[in-house]
């Protein structure tokens, strides 16, 4: 029926129509390339924008954060600021209250029972706090470690390891829950945002190996 109708317009008719039928299909696949374009295009924006915001350091990717960095920090200038003031106003406290005036023995002891419990407190502080992690980062490609602590002047102190070199001690301490090479160190397994990195720290990700040899090797720490 379409083809009667056809044949039976006039020639020019024929050519107009078959010219306007063209360019409507030549058409149809480049708008709907552009269209593609246009959503790949925008695929690709989220997606840098979304690589733009993960963080990456020169050590490594940040799997670890303390919680109780700033606290530490705190109590150990407080420590430190009240052992300096203790060592500046102990010679006036002796020379107005006259204590062991005249007795040289008496000032000695008087003087190193201050002292003592002045010098202390900073340093037990320091070595309960100095295994404490306040940050750790992982580099993939060799697999190892970089350990941020806090110093004795409170600086930071960065320690790096290899995986390999991870030790679990055979009975838990309190300071210190794995050991890197002769570093103990101290993390909270409930602060890494993906359980699988603590696992891959202590070694626990590796298949277990129950060979006599291993059963009877002697626990080094």
């Amino acid at each position: 029926m379409v083809v009667r109708l056809v044949q039976a317009l006039p020639r020019p008719a024929v050519l107009f129509l078959s010219v306007s039928w063209r360019q409507n299909v030549s058409l149809r696949p480049v708008r709907t390339s552009a269209l593609i374009l246009s959503k790949q295009v925008h695929s690709t924006c989220q997606g840098s924008r979304c690589l733009s915001t993960t963080s990456y350091s020169e050590d490594g990717n940040l799997v670890y954060t303390g919680s109780l960095g700033t606290a530490i920090r705190g109590v150990k200038m407080f420590s430190y600021s009240t052992s300096g003031a203790s060592l500046i106003l102990m010679p006036q406290i002796l020379l107005k209250t006259g204590l062991g005036l005249g007795n040289i023995a008496l000032e000695v002891i008087s003087c190193g029972i201050i002292g003592f419990f002045t010098f202390l407190t900073p340093i037990i502080l320091h070595f309960i706090t100095k295994g404490y992690v306040i940050r750790l980062y992982h580099n993939p490609d060799r697999d190892t470690y970089t350990a941020v602590t806090y110093s004795v002047f409170l600086t930071e102190k960065r320690f790096g390891f290899h995986q390999s070199q991870v030790r679990i001690p055979a009975v838990s301490k309190m300071f210190a829950n794995f050991y890197a090479g002769h570093m103990g160190l101290f993390v909270n397994p409930d602060l890494f945002p993906f359980p699988h990195d603590y696992n891959h720290l202590m070694g626990y990700d590796k298949p277990f190996n129950f060979t006599r040899e291993d059963m009877d090797k002697p626990d080094k720490t």
